[in-house]
């Protein structure tokens, strides 16, 4: 008998975070994990139709042009694009050992260079707890940023796999330790939010795909099929990770739409536009063809400057009130605060610099993130990422262990947390 399930429609999302790089407090080669231990060296719809999220003017979001908000652009309603009406078999993930990884190429899915994409999945003995990771590796929207950021992914990295942190699967002080993950490698540069297939930037090849949004749309239909009944879904990543895994929210919700899930962004922060300049959200708008991927229904993402992108959280917040999520960064990202300079001097910095990045975080939280839906736990000094290395169990904020703090918003409850 050939099992069939509904696929569900999604919006595509908002807020085209940025890069980076990780560096933990406490470096851990655990991780196995390029751009997040050093590996890649990295530093980090004028219309007037009213359709601000793909610029056509037919009211689709799918940006297809054919007005049926179907995301396979085949007018059918079928996401299996195969043109029938009909949500097509159910296609799960192989099998793994459980506490394995695998890697598994997907049809469809790219990097920048036009190789091929995918991701691994790490079989746990519980089948209804899941837990998805978004890595870190930089950006790609000007020369010097796309030179520090991976192109395609090594395979090799899953063998055996990240163990150390979130991923430590035999230490019972771990709040994930029981979930079964999904990790999707990163090599699009456009910290997975783009739509631009065909992707130009200055002093690189022609043809960049920045296609990261693209790419989990194909990977969401396998994980549904394959963990297809959940009592816990939880998104986090790493840098240019936890932008991609904040900026998809809407998109993943959409795919597992009886749960509330539950988010960590560790060191991914997007500033109101007081603080990150426009014009470099413009810029991503333009690279990545961001614009296409944020919901249509976030109406204040779309600023006539560029500017906007904050308000995603504030419209994800309103969307979803039962969820909770949470922000992880220290006072001085040194990576991040390297990539928002970019937008100094009007975006025509020489030497990129952003001296206010603690003033814009305490902004961020005290405007935008509010409890109890949104949490934070900032700390001192400019280190980056967390949650992958040893530093996720020892790190203390206030008498408040990360570890703790992240279980915290897994049991639903998010609270701020400062030195």
């Amino acid at each position: 008998m050939v099992l069939y399930r509904c696929r569900h429609l999604v919006l595509s999302l908002c807020l085209p975070l940025t890069l980076a790089a990780c560096a933990d407090d406490e470096p851990s080669a655990e991780a196995g994990e390029t751009g997040e231990t050093g590996e890649t060296g990295e530093t980090s719809s004028g219309d007037g139709d009213g359709d601000p999220a793909t610029g056509d003017g037919d009211g689709d979001p799918t940006g297809d042009g054919d007005g049926d908000g179907d995301p396979t652009g085949d007018g059918d309603g079928d996401s299996t694009g195969d043109g029938d009406g009909d949500p097509g078999p159910l296609d799960p993930l192989p099998e793994g050992e459980v506490g394995e990884w695998v890697y598994v190429e997907i049809d469809g899915m790219f990097c920048r260079d036009g190789s091929p994409a995918g991701v691994a999945v790490r079989y746990a003995e519980n089948s209804d707890l899941l837990a998805m990771y978004f890595q870190g590796g930089g950006a790609c929207f000007n020369e010097l940023s796309c030179l520090i950021n991976p192109t395609n992914i090594n395979p090799g990295q899953f063998d055996p796999g990240p163990s150390g942190g979130i991923f430590d699967n035999q230490n019972p002080d771990n709040p994930l330790m029981d979930h079964n993950w999904i990790y999707f490698p990163y090599c699009t540069g456009d910290v997975f939010f783009g739509r631009e297939p065909n992707g130009s930037v200055p002093g690189q090849p022609d043809g960049q795909m920045f296609v990261g949004h693209d790419n989990l749309l194909l990977a969401l239909d396998r994980v549904v099929d394959t963990f297809p009944d959940l009592a816990d879904v939880f998104v986090t990543g790493e840098s240019g990770g936890g932008f991609g895994a904040a900026a998809n929210y809407d998109t993943i919700a959409g795919f597992f739409p009886n749960n509330d899930i539950n988010l960590v962004d560790d060191s991914g922060p997007i500033f109101r536009d007081q603080y990150l300049a426009p014009c470099l959200q413009q810029q991503w708008r333009d690279v990545w063809g961001v614009d296409a991927s944020l919901p249509q229904d976030c109406a204040d993402c779309f600023n006539d400057d560029g500017g906007g992108l904050a308000n995603y959280l504030t419209f994800v917040q309103e969307k979803y009130p039962n969820a909770t999520a949470g922000l992880i960064s220290s006072h001085d990202d040194g990576t991040i605060s390297q990539f928002f300079g970019f937008g100094a001097n009007n975006c025509n910095a020489l030497f990129p610099s952003f001296p206010n990045f603690e003033e814009a975080l305490y902004d961020l939280r005290d405007n935008v993130l509010v409890e109890p839906n949104f949490g934070t736990f900032y700390k001192t000094g400019s280190s980056h990422t967390y949650l992958s290395g040893g530093s996720f169990y020892s790190l203390e904020v206030d008498g408040v262990l990360l570890s703790d703090w992240v279980a915290d918003i897994i049991a639903g409850d998010a609270q701020h947390v400062a030195p």
